[in-house]
């Protein structure tokens, strides 16, 4: 008996297997019903509405329900998904015995001590049928799983067979449920036949009978009595007999049951013991015994399970071992199956049998098989079927026949005692026998070598002549050859042991744990589990699966684990190939499971770092779920993760997490929360993102710290408005401490003389040399009043910032992993807008919005009905930052007497000046005024105002000063771009800027534009149009893109300053009206994104359509449609389309013709049609009229226009 699952609780009364569940109930004598879960060993539910022992329980077979009796006389239904009682049966007079569900019909037998079968319809909840006869108490009653018969066994001494024919007749129409509910009970009809009579009275127990059974496929009965006998009985129509009586038990048979599947008999009784007696020998096979009394037995119905309930609880056991005995070999399976070799294909799928077997000692089966290729031969060991019955371990040696027979031969296998047997080398194999001693042997059963060794208990293969020796707590790699232990690893009560294909890993498994380790058995993982582990095989890839009782699960090498999927029924796993797994079932059926290997082919390959497998996989798999993420997360791969997750929450702290600011945005800005905003805001400025910072400071309304963020990045006109918004708040602390910022004193004493404070604010004003505000409030104060001033004190002003920091602080660069290139998207340029934007009306895009009914029907006809937006949000740059004046530091020469001071050498940044041809290197090395010149040479730059911040950064990024010695000056060095192989007389500065920088500020525009801050967008495009002649690129493809930039800028620049400068345009005339629409047509004649282009688009047709030109506005309906719109814009567009094909004209005649190309002058904003002269900027490339030549250009506004020129030099090889 193999024990699987014990309970303890009071005297069990009643079990009941559910048919499909891991489910069991037991009715105890204290009046629970307990629910268990026998596979998880845990107590589902219990049920208490019963007075007293409860002594009959049953599963329904189809249903939600079971059926109890008491000894309160009561029959009860119950539904374990409502976990409630439905209804109470009454109508015993005594206590009940036994209840029983029919298989088909909606009834209910059950029995009790009032000497009364009764039969119930739990549908109707009425008795149909009162069965008497008995003169004693009723013990058992049960119905046939098929006949119309009822048995039942009483303390009479009889059994007795009952036909309910009738009944079934009269109740169960077919297609009918019971359609006579109103008859009496026991009701006999007009001729005379009773709904159940009694058949058969079966009469040879010498005391009362304590259970009776149908055998569920034979006529024949079973029954178990006091007089300490089990008797068979068989019946027929006519008559039934006693086939024979079963002797052994020494106190009161309590239960006995036939096997559902096997020829055996199973009884338990009060001398605490459970016996198997053979069907056709009637001799007893096996004897359990216990420390307890048993009452009650129950099979499960389908699984090789039973269940036996005694004083001190329950136990579920299996009378024999399910698992077969197989092994694989190259793409061949070879197991036992009903005293039969056989041997499964896994390609093929072809199953045939190979040999038959001998007939195996009594409880012994097959345990495990051993192949040995080179002699085509096996060896099968035999041991105990179960724990407690008898039989000898030993071990047959067959081999098998070549070809393919279609005549099943018998094979002539020598038997050997051992313990386990296993194949070492081509002709030897190694036996364990009981002593723990190994046997080499030959194929011929000749022993070549003993290998006295002590306390093994087991042995496994290893590879060729090395064995696995197993002890009570430990497992030994061993070298028969040299009789040594090379490696031994603590494991206690290994069960199975399976190795990897190549023989690198190893697989220890013990009853509920899974150790990986290495061909040296050093341990890699250990794997727990709550259930046991039935089986387990390596994959082609060095991942090992394996099963539980209801589940397919995945381990590496580095412990990760998984699930793969669920299991109906525990398998045996043989061989795992791709998405194949290929198995035994218990009845020893080859079976083949499709499984999904996405998840830990996944994570091999992030082990295993093959991240082309990995970027495979997050393009084409679908991998999804929280354990995933997780795994990621957890694994140090936030970044990989970011792919498979939706939630912004998630995607934030994700985001956070590997540092990606972008998208930590995007999520900040779905989520909209004030701890996300505070977060991001602390993570950014970690990464000096002051950009990102200052957005999340706006977002939170933290005022305080958007202050001091503008203050240490230098950013003087928003911190002045910051003082004029505390102002507006009435805030006086921020406002004072903006002041403090600013040093902007005749603010801060007024500040002071407003919240009564008059003796600071006279200091203050005092102090600081404002005479007549002082004199004000010394008129206020009075003259005994005044405070003393401290005659030396002066201003304490933050110093003043030479330069505004627009950019983010610099980062040290890192180059792109594999997987930002997923990130990116695949064939998209770094200078398309990457934001993903639906476009609707926002910013300033919003002003110019026609309202039209469904026939295309203007409800707002006049011109200028729509609200402009004058305030485009955001911040605006006033005035340039004033400078102090420089510092003349210079060189003094000390000369006396007959010394003569050393010449002065080369300064390296004088080197990187005669070094190199980039006015941003002589930027870079302090001489300015060459850079100028270069510059001149090259754009035609004229004035450099414009270039006053980027030129003082990029001076004071040529140096970095190092801290000295205390009390000594700081050390100064110049860090130069080619270090590596440059000497002092070749070097060359540091990059002052970075194509992706520029970049990144372009998307930044892009956002910019897209939200309608087109002064911000007109500033920011600009910064990047002066950035790009300060570049120093490595490639010609960077020369292009930098080229593309300054085109991209340019036409940004135009265009935004055209619709500025419209918005500021009078509306009042029609003439002002055509100019209007005239400047909305040229912004439509700009390069720009298509998700900016709809918008243009869609402002020139809403303005078209008002002042009737409808030809142009259907043009330019027409070519938005194609460019892919929302559906809103589409809408208005389709209307308007539809409104403008009635009537194809323009009622007023602008200067501009669609059809006749042209360019745009930046200065008149008119167009220059094709074939008349032009004029360009030599910097950005913007196009002028030729009687403009020579003014500075409005869209750099550094170039002189039309000025001859070499041309932009920013790579290497244009220099030679």
């Amino acid at each position: 008996m193999l024990e699987k699952f014990q309970t303890k609780s009071a005297r069990v009364k009643g079990i009941s297997f559910h048919t499909s569940r891991p489910w069991v109930l037991a009715s105890l004598h204290s009046g629970i019903i307990q629910l268990w879960d026998y596979r998880m060993r845990t107590l589902i539910d219990k049920f208490d509405e019963h007075d007293g022992p409860v002594r009959g329980i049953h599963f329904h077979n189809s249903q939600p329900l079971f059926v109890s009796g008491g000894d309160d006389y009561k029959i009860k239904i119950w539904n374990y998904k409502q976990r409630r009682c439905l209804f109470t049966m009454l109508g015993h007079l005594d206590y009940i015995r036994t209840t029983f569900f029919h298989e088909e019909h909606p009834w209910v037998v059950s029995c009790s001590d009032d000497q009364t079968i009764r039969i119930w319809n739990w549908q109707s909840r009425a008795c149909i049928s009162v069965l008497t006869g008995h003169n004693h108490y009723v013990m058992c009653a049960q119905f046939h799983p098929k006949q119309d018969l009822v048995v039942s066994a009483s303390l009479d001494q009889t059994v007795r067979v009952w036909d309910i024919t009738g009944l079934r007749r009269k109740r169960a129409q077919p297609g009918t449920v019971d359609s006579f509910r109103t008859q009496t009970p026991g009701q006999i009809d007009l001729f005379g036949q009773s709904d159940a009579v009694v058949k058969h009275v079966l009469e040879g127990h010498d005391r009362g009978v304590n259970w009776v059974q149908f055998h569920p496929t034979q006529p024949l009965v079973i029954s178990g009595a006091d007089d300490r006998q089990v008797k068979l009985w068989r019946y027929n129509e006519a008559r039934a007999w006693e086939v024979d009586t079963c002797r052994g038990h020494y106190n009161n048979v309590s239960n006995v049951l036939f096997h559902p599947r096997l020829d055996i008999i199973l009884s338990n009784s009060e001398d605490k013991s459970i016996r198997l007696w053979d069907l056709n020998k009637r001799n007893c096979i096996s004897t359990f015994r216990g420390e307890d009394r048993y009452w009650c037995i129950s099979a499960h119905p389908q699984l090789n399970l039973f269940a036996a309930g005694h004083d001190n609880g329950m136990i579920i056991f299996k009378l024999e071992r399910e698992r077969p005995a197989s092994c694989v070999h190259e793409g061949v399976q070879y197991f036992v199956k009903d005293r039969f070799l056989r041997k499964f294909t896994f390609g093929s799928g072809k199953d045939v049998a190979v040999i038959q077997l001998k007939q195996c000692d009594s409880n012994c089966q097959a345990n495990t098989i051993s192949y040995n290729p080179a002699e085509n031969s096996v060896i099968i060991t035999y041991r105990n079927s179960s724990k407690n019955g008898g039989g000898t371990p030993y071990y047959e040696l067959y081999s098998l026949p070549k070809g393919s027979d279609n005549e099943v031969q018998i094979g002539e296998g020598k038997r050997m005692k051992a313990v386990t047997a296993v194949w070492i080398a081509r002709n030897r194999y190694a036996a364990l026998d009981s002593a723990g001693n190994i046997h080499i042997k030959s194929s011929a059963h000749e022993t070549m070598k003993k290998l006295e060794i002590g306390n093994v208990d087991y042995i496994y293969y290893a590879g060729t002549g090395t064995l696995l020796l197993r002890t009570q707590d430990s497992v030994s790699l061993f070298d028969i050859q040299q009789k040594l232990t090379i490696a031994t690893v603590k494991m206690a009560k290994v069960v199975r042991v399976v190795w990897s294909h190549d023989m690198q890993f190893v697989a220890l498994i013990c009853k509920r744990t899974i150790a990986i380790c290495d061909r040296r058995l050093e341990l890699k993982s250990t794997i727990h589990e709550t259930v046991k582990i039935k089986s387990a095989a390596w994959n082609e890839k060095g991942v090992l699966i394996y099963t539980t009782a209801n589940h397919i699960k995945y381990t590496l090498h580095n412990g990760d684990n998984g699930i793969v999927r669920t299991l109906d029924m525990p398998i045996y796993i043989q061989c795992v190939k791709g998405n194949s797994v290929y198995c035994l079932d218990r009845e020893a059926k080859p079976r083949v499971l499709t499984i999904d290997s996405t998840e830990f082919r996944f994570k091999l390959a992030l082990v295993d770092k093959k991240y082309d497998e990995v970027l495979h996989m997050v393009r084409n798999a679908n991998l999804y779920g929280q354990a995933i993420i997780a795994y990621l997360q957890r694994k140090g791969y936030p970044e990989v993760a970011l792919h498979f997750v939706k939630d912004p929450k998630t995607r934030f702290n994700l985001a956070i997490e590997c540092g990606n600011i972008e998208v930590a945005m995007t999520a900040a800005q779905q989520l909209d929360d004030t701890a996300v905003w505070n977060k991001l805001s602390e993570i950014a400025l970690q990464q000096g993102n002051h950009q990102v910072v200052e957005i999340a400071y706006q977002r939170t309304k933290n005022f305080e710290k958007l202050s001091f963020l503008y203050m240490i990045t230098g950013n003087m006109d928003k911190l002045r408005k910051m003082q004029k918004i505390a102002e507006q708040r009435n805030n006086v602390s921020s406002h004072f401490q903006n002041t403090l910022y600013t040093g902007d004193v005749a603010e801060r004493v007024k500040i002071l003389r407003n919240v009564g404070q008059l003796g600071l604010a006279y200091v203050c004003a005092k102090a600081h040399g404002l005479e007549e505000e002082a004199e004000s409030i010394a008129v206020q104060l009075g003259p005994d009043n005044l405070p003393e001033v401290n005659p030396n004190a002066h201003l304490l002003k933050p110093p003043v910032p030479l330069c505004k920091t627009d950019q983010n602080w610099p980062l040290l660069t890192v180059s792109k992993g594999i997987f930002d290139k997923v990130a990116q998207g695949e064939g998209t340029s770094a200078l398309d807008a990457d934001i993903n934007v639906d476009v609707e009306v926002e910013g300033a895009w919003g002003d110019d919005d026609l309202n039209l009914n469904d026939d295309g029907e203007v409800i707002e006809d006049e011109f200028g009905s729509a609200v402009d937006l004058e305030d485009e949000g955001g911040w605006d740059d006033d005035d340039d930052i004033e400078l102090p004046p420089d510092l003349d530091l210079g060189v003094t020469t000390v000369t006396g007497g007959d010394y003569t001071p050393p010449a002065i050498g080369s300064s390296t940044a004088k080197m990187w000046a005669n070094n190199s041809q980039f006015a941003v290197d002589h930027l870079m090395a302090g001489q300015v005024d060459t850079a100028m010149r270069l510059l001149d040479d090259q754009i035609a730059v004229t004035d450099f105002n414009p270039y006053k911040s980027l030129f003082m950064t990029a001076v004071s990024r040529g140096t970095v000063c190092l801290p000295g010695l205390p009390n000594l000056p700081p050390v100064t060095t110049y860090p130069a771009r080619n270090w590596r192989d440059a000497s002092p007389k070749n070097s060359l500065p540091n990059k002052f800027l970075k194509l992706n920088d520029l970049v990144e500020m372009l998307q930044t525009g892009y956002q910019l534009t897209t939200t309608g801050k087109f002064t911000d967008a007109i500033e920011k495009f600009h910064s990047i149009l002066l950035s790009v002649p300060l570049l120093i690129v490595d490639s010609k493809e960077e020369m292009v893109e930098a080229q593309q930039l300054m085109g991209i800028c340019r036409e940004y620049i135009l265009g935004l300053q055209m619709e500025v400068s419209r918005k500021e345009l009078p509306k009042s005339t029609i003439q002002d009206q055509m100019r209007v629409c005239e400047l909305a047509a040229y912004f439509t004649h700009c390069n720009l994104q298509p998700m900016h282009l709809i918008l243009t688009l869609r402002t020139a047709a809403n303005l078209f359509y008002k002042i009737k030109n409808f030809k142009t506005a259907h043009s330019f309906a027409k070519r938005l449609l194609d460019l892919g719109p929302s559906a809103a814009i589409a809408t208005q567009m389709r209307k308007i389309v539809a409104a403008t094909e009635r009537n194809l004209t323009d009622e007023h005649r602008l200067n501009y013709d669609e059809h006749n190309p042209f360019v745009i002058c930046a200065k008149s904003y008119r167009p220059i049609y094709r074939g008349k002269a032009v004029e360009k900027c030599p910097l950005c490339g913007s196009s002028y009229s030729p009687d403009l030549k020579g003014i500075t250009c409005s869209v750099c506004k550094v170039s002189e226009v039309g000025k001859e020129c070499i041309g932009l030099r920013i790579y290497p090889g244009m220099f030679r």
